[in-house]
Formats: C-alpha cells, structure tokens, sequence
C-alpha cells in the first residue's frame, strides 16, 4: 500500500521529524510502503496539489502544526475531492483543530504515533479507518532517521533531534502544558544516535527537547558528549536561564565559537504577567546567568519575548525590552501571543479579554490591558528590532546606545516614525536602506558624528569594500595615502613580502578618537584620531571583520596596533 507522508514546512531548510517516526511504525507491518514528502509553504500550492495526487496513494498521512494549518486544510478538501475513496490520517498538535473546520472528517491520531496499538493498522490495511485513535503517551521512542535519510530527504535541511518528551514546567500559552509526563530516552542511546547523526556532518542539529538545562546532569552529559566530537555542526537548545549552575558555566566558557546556539524565553519582566501564565522564573538569577553567557563571547544567545501575556501593558511591555536589551544578546525575538486551542490561556481568554483572529495562527488582537491599537503600535515596533538589531550590520552601534544608556523604546518608537514615512515596512530590508534609516534618526540626535561613524564602523566590519552614497570618505585615497605612509613591516601584521597583499585585502578608514574610544581602541577621547584597518579575516558570534588601530603614520617608523572583537571591545 502505497502511503505518502506529508509535510508542509515553514521553509525549505526546516524538516518534519514527525514523519520519520510515522515511517518507521508503519514499516514494522507488512504491506505498507511509506514515502515522506516535504513541501514548503512558499511552495505554488497547484504545484504541489498535483504532486501528490500524481504519487497515486492509497493512503495520506498529514502532519498538522499551526503554521502550516490552513494550507494543509486546503490541501486535504481538494485532494479528498479528487480521491474520495482515499483515507486522509492527520496527526500534530494542530490536527483535531483543523478537522472541526473541514467540511469531511478525516483520521485523527491523538497522541504520538509509537503508541498506537496494531488496531490502527489493521484498519489500515482494510481502508475503514474511525475518526480518532488514541494514543499511549507514555511510551519510548528511539532517533527514527535512517543513514540514507541524509543524503535525500534530509539534505540541506535542519535536523530536528528529541532525547526527552514532554515538559518540566506549564506555562498556560504553551501545548506543552497540556501534555502530562516526561519520557527519557537512555543516555547511552542519545550519545549513539547523536553520533550516526554527526557522521553526516549536518550543518545544525535542533534539539527540540523542551527546557533541555531542566535536568543539568542529564544536559552535562549530553553537552560534554557533543563537545568531544566538535566539528562543523552547530547545536540548538531551548534553556531555562535560571537553571545553571557553576559547573555548567565554567564548561559553557570554554567551548569554540559558534559550537552551541540557546534559545532563552524570558517572555516578560513583569512579576505579575509570568505569574497569571505559570511562568516559574528568578529573573534576578537569569539576568545574571544571561550576562555570564554572554562574557563568553562563543553562543549565540537568543531572547524571547510575548507581546499580549495578560497583565502586560503598554509600560509594563516596553520595560521588559529595556531590561532584555540592557542585556545586550545576540536576538531578541519579540512574537505575538498565540491563544493555542486546548492551552489554559485560551480555555480561559475571557476572564484577561483576550481577543485573537479566528484563523491559525491564533495572533493575539487585544486584552484587558493593551487595546488594538497598543498592540498595532507595539507588533510594528518589534518589526522595528527585527530589522534593524537581529542581524550582524550593527553591532557596535547598539552597544554604543547601550553604553550611552538610551531608551531604547523610546528610540525604536522614533524609527519607527521614520520607518513609517519612508514606507519602510514595504521595502526590501537591504543593509543600505537599514543604513539610511539610522541615518536619518542620527542626524536629530546629539552625537550625531559620532552614530556617523559608528555606522561606517559597522559596515566596513561586515566586509564591504565601498562605502554607500549616504556616508562620507573615499576609500581608495585613504588606502593610497597609507600605502606611502606606512612602514614597510609592521610586526605581527605583515612584512615586506606580505606588504601589497595586505593592502591588496584590507579596507582603511581614518575615525576620530570619539569613535576609537567607543569601540574600545583608545582610552581617552583626547587622543589623536586614528586610521583603522579592516582586515579580510573574519570573527566571533557574527563573523565580523577584525579592526585594527594604526596610530603611527611615518614610513619606517615603528607602529603599534590594537585588535577589536565583534563586539567592539577588546579581547
């Protein structure tokens, strides 16, 4: 029986774990013959229709999240009408949700696919499939991908790994809360499935295990384990900031750049907000920990907020980015609240006012707190950070408005101004245009030399070798004024032979000592200005160019030179 698996994913990058563990159940029975495929949702969705239908199934198998809900929903009424005779299954945390908007009624398998009994296959097999199937929840599972998985479906692809299901916590917005139990896989087991993963080389492997610092001796293990076998592969985790301890922050310090990703959910800063949600946290002790992971300088550090937790307002809202941003991590993802069917927040929405879209993904409109318009004004700030701070183009520029301690509400609400009147939010979010923008919010501020500058800073350290029309200097005259400036050598940085490959590489640019000071070059902004060096090599979490300070500008003389990290400070 020919049965195809099917995904539809956010991205092309991203894979359905789901479905390998499907195919693997249903090939412990004879009969069956299980294909994956993945789609996408950029995917034309004809295009895809006719791709499976062209596969001729006797059976399709959808695996159902909120994000992919309505095209699956679209998908399964126009193939159920080419095929009527066909047996759809669903499965996911979206799958009885959708069915109750379906004008059929397909299979729902309630729970994951290891616990079904041999019932569900039988039915199967006679194609008199009922409407739902429970599922044991409390059963093991094993790594489902196959060696040549790798090299087909999973080619190009993130791989999505789980060493535990369910969740130590219960935060009322989460599906997790709705799950009971935990089951752990051996350790033993995931050190050997991690390593036939890692054959393969992948680029990222995503554990979705949730809160995976809960249990720290198991999260050591795992931890220490991946770190003896470092190579080019990058490992994702969902941590609890407030749950490590000394010895998980010594091993953490001592790890290669880039090794480890963590995603920390801070959601809110307002006591009251984590507590109407069930959110356990010591604040105090994750900020603290927050910034120990971040003196690293080797894991990149991603931050969560929700916008419309009951109890957030306004203020309330705008402090928590405050206190994220004093924090200074690499992202900071500000998302709307999802009212998930099933979830405590949504069985009780009535009591905060929660008002969210009829249609997945369940995007929070207003509450008791925070009417539409607040949360208008907030979603299109947090598009704001996402331009402008989630990426590598300014780094040094905001750790300067750190430094300087800026509002840094107060200046997104001013971009966001200005995003608004040059129809910002229609544009391709190219660095120039993100450039211009700052740009133009410099020029009403105090410094404005020195946000210039920082500017030019950070965009001759993302590699380019111009300059855009917007900020001042000719590159190619600096350089030639240097080339007969300069020493023939300078220790450590080249010597004669090296002397025209050096310049041949290296971007050059004279700042004033305001600007050496802030990014950490000089000591004193009374200094002379100075001639920075922007080498090919690049560096740290963002892979920025390294700067180095070249004081000394008399041909033979001796010149000293100083070397920036990516984030603009001295290593």
């Amino acid at each position: 029986m020919n049965i195809q698996l099917i995904a539809i994913n956010c991205r092309f990058s991203h894979s359905c774990l789901a479905l390998f563990y499907v195919r693997n159940e249903l090939e412990k029975f004879p009969g069956f013959t299980p294909e994956i495929r993945q789609f996408s949702l950029n995917d034309p969705y004809y295009s895809t229709l006719l791709t499976i239908s062209g596969s001729e199934p006797k059976a399709l198998f959808f695996s159902v999240y909120i994000w992919n809900s309505d095209y699956t929903g679209r998908l399964v009424e126009d193939l159920h009408r080419i095929m009527p005779d066909t047996p759809i299954v669903m499965g996911g945390p979206q799958a009885e949700t959708l069915r109750q908007t379906l004008s059929l009624r397909p299979t729902v398998i309630h729970g994951p696919i290891e616990g079904l009994d041999t019932t569900f296959y039988d039915d199967l097999r006679q194609r008199h499939l009922k409407e739902d199937y429970m599922a044991d929840h409390q059963v093991p599972f094993a790594s489902p991908y196959k060696q040549d998985d790798f090299s087909r479906q999973l080619k190009n692809r993130n791989i999505y790994y789980e060493s535990v299901r369910g969740c130590p916590f219960s935060c009322t917005y989460c599906l997790s809360s709705v799950e009971h139990g935990l089951v752990w896989r051996d350790i033993a087991a995931v050190r050997q499935e991690l390593n036939d993963i890692l054959r393969h080389s992948p680029k990222i492997i995503r554990f979705v295990d949730r809160t995976f610092n809960a249990d720290r001796q198991r999260a050591m293990a795992v931890w220490r384990f991946l770190a003896s076998q470092a190579g080019a592969t990058t490992f994702h985790f969902e941590i609890a900031p407030d749950l490590f301890d000394e010895d998980m922050l010594d091993f953490l310090s001592q790890l290669p750049v880039g090794l480890f990703q963590f995603e920390i959910g801070i959601q809110s800063t307002h006591p009251p907000t984590l507590r109407a949600v069930n959110r356990r946290m010591n604040i105090t002790l994750a900020r603290k920990n927050i910034k120990r992971l971040l003196s690293f300088k080797n894991i990149h550090l991603h931050i969560d907020l929700i916008l419309g937790l009951p109890h957030d307002t306004r203020q309330t809202f705008a402090q928590s980015l405050r206190d994220v941003f004093a924090l200074q991590p690499h992202y900071i993802q500000m998302g709307l609240l999802k009212v998930l069917p099933d979830t405590a927040i949504c069985h009780n929405r009535s009591s905060f006012g929660i008002l969210n879209t009829n249609r997945p993904p369940y995007e929070v409109m207003a509450t008791d707190w925070l009417k539409h318009s607040d949360i208008r004004h907030l979603f299109w700030l947090s598009e704001c950070v996402e331009a402008f701070y989630n990426n590598r183009f300014f780094r040094s520029f905001f750790a300067c408005l750190h430094q300087q301690d800026v509002d840094i509400f107060l200046f997104f609400a001013e971009l966001l101004e200005i995003c608004r009147n040059n129809d910002f939010f229609t544009l391709a979010k190219t660095q120039k245009l993100l450039n211009d923008i700052l740009l133009q919010l410099s020029v009403c501020r105090s410094q404005t030399n020195l946000y210039r500058e920082l500017l030019i800073y950070d965009w001759l350290r993302c590699g380019h070798h111009f300059l855009p029309d917007s900020l001042p200097g000719d590159l190619k005259k600096i350089k030639d004024h240097l080339w007969h400036i300069l020493p023939d050598e300078i220790p450590g940085i080249f010597n004669l032979r090296q002397r025209h490959t050096f310049f041949k590489r290296t971007i050059f640019y004279k700042f004033s000592a305001d600007l050496l000071n802030t990014v950490g070059l000089r000591k004193s902004r009374k200094d002379d200005d100075g001639y920075l060096a922007f080498l090919a090599e690049a560096s740290g979490i963002f892979a920025l160019r390294k700067a180095i300070l070249l004081p000394c500008c008399q041909r033979k003389s001796g010149c000293q030179h100083k070397f920036v990290d990516d984030m603009g400070e001295k290593p």
